[in-house]
């Protein structure tokens, strides 16, 4: 398989994970969420793992994983952060853009050469993240707090770093640094609920739903991991950055929301990109 089409299967997954996350987190608490989903993904891969052929991995690349786990464990805390003090329709695509353009930079810095007609598919792909997550005008100006737009911009910051360093493992080590990079996390997040107190009880069908999510997640970074191993950085991460397209896609199909015009031109732009990225 063309490891495009694996980027993108993984960005319909993170975008479906997402969607799952959001419709948990309006019946729980986000903490709570988040701890299950991660948890769930763990246990997934560790017994995807057992049937899995292949050496232990190197010491480096259990690394490489154990900061990926820091680095996106970090961006999600701060994304929630970010989402409860400043609206979706800014801090979502500013997250998004900024965790692009950060493997793209990491890319070309380690030698990757990009054609103009990719270039302008990643001009197009930003502008399509920024667009998708626009939501529809509800009547008057939003303000948005300074701090907040700093807790996005370090968030996307983050996920960057955690995409680059899930791209640094040797492909040899398979889905192995998905193992530290996932307990490295949950246990950032347990942490977290024991010293705040949070409890991470919830009600059976949305413990259902959660754990959906996590699955979807991890089988999202699988995929991601599958991508980069066999593409350029810089446009495996793209690529899979367009993830919020599918989840404002979901949410029409699933729940009726109405598009805006803002979105159906991302999507369009999504679409155009991905043309140009697979065949620039």
């Amino acid at each position: 398989m063309l490891p495009s089409v694996i980027a993108l299967l993984s960005a319909f997954a993170y975008g479906a994970a997402d969607f799952l996350g959001g419709l948990a987190t309006h019946r729980s608490n986000t903490m709570a969420v988040v701890i299950v989903s991660q948890a769930a993904g763990l246990v997934l891969l560790m017994v995807v793992l057992l049937f899995l052929p292949g050496s232990p991995p190197a010491a480096r690349d259990l690394a490489w994983g154990a900061i990926a786990g820091l680095a996106g464990g970090g961006g999600v805390a701060l994304l929630y952060r970010a989402l409860a003090i400043g609206p979706m329709s800014i801090v979502a695509p500013l997250t998004a853009v900024c965790a692009a353009l950060i493997p793209v930079a990491a890319g070309i810095a380690l030698g990757e050469r990009l054609t103009l007609v990719r270039i302008a598919g990643i001009a197009l792909a930003l502008a399509a993240i920024v667009l998708v997550g626009q939501e529809r005008g509800r009547g008057g100006r939003t303000a948005v707090r300074r701090d907040g737009l700093r807790i996005a911009f370090a968030s996307g910051v983050l996920i960057g770093l955690f995409l680059v360093a899930l791209a640094r493992a040797a492909p040899a080590s398979g889905l192995w640094p998905l193992i530290p990079a996932r307990v490295t996390s949950v246990a950032m997040f347990a942490a977290i609920a024991l010293a705040t107190g949070r409890s991470i009880r919830m009600p059976a069908p949305v413990l259902k739903i959660a754990a959906g999510g996590g699955a979807l997640d991890m089988l999202a970074n699988a995929l991601y991991l599958a991508a980069v191993q066999r593409g350029p950085l810089s446009l495996m991460a793209t690529l899979v950055s367009l993830y919020p397209a599918s989840t404002i896609a979901l949410a029409r199909i699933f729940l009726g929301e109405r598009l805006s015009t803002a979105q159906l031109g991302g999507i369009a732009c999504a679409v155009v990109a991905t043309v140009l990225l697979v065949n620039g």
